[in-house]
């Protein structure tokens, strides 16, 4: 009769576990998303998630690694003022905002005591795309929506929300092949070593010019999208190298034209991030050499990822992988108030808005929120 009885208790639990665990996996639908001009899938292929509808008010948290940069801190800034939106704020319970560094074991603690206390969403800037797979484990059957954004992970059991970084590698190297027609000596100002946008960028730069046929010779330096590093690493690379034919940086591109100038070194062409100052420096020096591609994205897409992890709660249909459009702005078309803004600082990032989604910051909004966790 025990014996009876412990086979049913063990039988009950299995069934209830089984019944959490399905409740805790998205139905795979098929597509448009809710929003598709927003929410648009990276490929034809691209599955799309219906998650199990829970009532709001909801809490969601932004589990962020590196800060050191302006991207960063900018995102941390648009991250809050998202959430601050009458609209989106009558949708949030919480929102809490931790930045763990350039530690991988931290964020993923960070995001374990987010699942642990409750937290019925988390967004991730992940700093490793490929060292999460318990969390995400974790988080599926917790039920908890994990949305990565910007440097993403390396599963289908998240949604990815970013731009095509591999793409923005090809498109710095077209850029300095057209203008390079004979190849030449480059540098290429990397930025934080592991993370995935920093490896998509660089293959694809290496692949395409690759691909020219011409002789490229490539100096790597890291900047960690940061100005005061980019700017030294750069100073250091001229200084050794004394010349060269061509600049690439992910960012800390404002600071990468300065130790230019600081050094006297000749301006050249550069294909670089969407950063103020960088852009300024591109319309104030076209005419001596400083021919630029400026493309990125805007911190914005942050934004977009706590947009996404509202929807997926509310029980509407979005991709499993979101691709968001590019801000390009390409010598000779940089235009004063347009694409970039003489009066604002040089660390804002131009591009930051998202109008398919209903996603626009002016540099006020942004800048009136702080970086600290919450």
């Amino acid at each position: 009769m025990q014996k009876s009885f412990l086979g049913g208790l063990l039988a009950t639990a299995a069934i209830v576990l089984a019944s959490t665990t399905a409740l805790a996996d998205p139905e795979v639908v098929s597509g448009p998303a809710a929003e598709p001009e927003c929410f648009a899938p990276w490929t034809a292929e691209t599955k799309f998630f219906k998650f199990p509808k829970k009532e709001g008010p909801y809490r969601i948290a932004l589990a962020n690694g590196f800060i050191a940069n302006t991207w960063r801190i900018q995102m941390v800034q648009t991250a809050k003022a998202y959430a601050a939106q009458p609209d989106v704020a009558a949708k949030l319970k919480e929102f809490k905002v931790v930045s763990t560094g350039e530690d991988v074991p931290a964020q993923i603690s960070a995001i374990n005591n987010f699942i642990d206390s409750g937290f019925d969403a988390i967004v991730v800037n992940a700093q490793n795309p490929t060292a999460f797979g318990p969390v995400i484990k974790r988080a599926k059957e917790a039920g908890v929506v994990l949305v990565a954004f910007d440097n993403i992970l390396n599963t289908e059991d998240a949604i990815n929300v970013n731009v095509d970084q591999k793409g923005l590698g090809i498109l710095w190297a077209n850029w300095l092949a057209k203008h390079l027609p004979d190849g030449g000596k480059l540098l290429e100002v990397r930025g934080v070593a592991g993370t995935s946008v920093d490896t998509d960028r660089h293959n694809g730069l290496h692949e395409t010019l690759d691909a020219t046929g011409k002789k490229w010779d490539v100096v790597e330096a890291v900047g960690k999208w940061d100005d005061p590093t980019a700017q030294k690493a750069t100073a250091d690379a001229i200084a050794v190298h004394k010349k060269f034919d061509g600049i690439t940086a992910q960012g800390g591109d404002t600071g990468v034209v300065q130790a230019m100038i600081d050094a006297g070194h000749p301006f050249v062409p550069f294909g670089g991030e969407t950063e103020n100052g960088f852009r300024k420096f591109c319309a104030k020096y076209a005419g001596e050499g400083l021919k630029c591609s400026s493309a990125g994205t805007g911190p914005a897409q942050v934004a977009v990822a706590i947009k996404t992890a509202i929807a997926a709660l509310e029980g509407q249909v979005v991709p499993q992988s979101i691709k968001l459009p590019l801000a390009i702005v390409e010598d000779p078309n940089f235009k004063a108030g347009q694409d970039f803004y003489p009066d604002q600082s040089d660390n804002f990032f131009v591009g930051n808005s998202f109008p398919s989604c209903g996603i626009n910051f002016n540099a006020q909004e942004i800048m009136g929120q702080t970086k600290e966790n919450q």
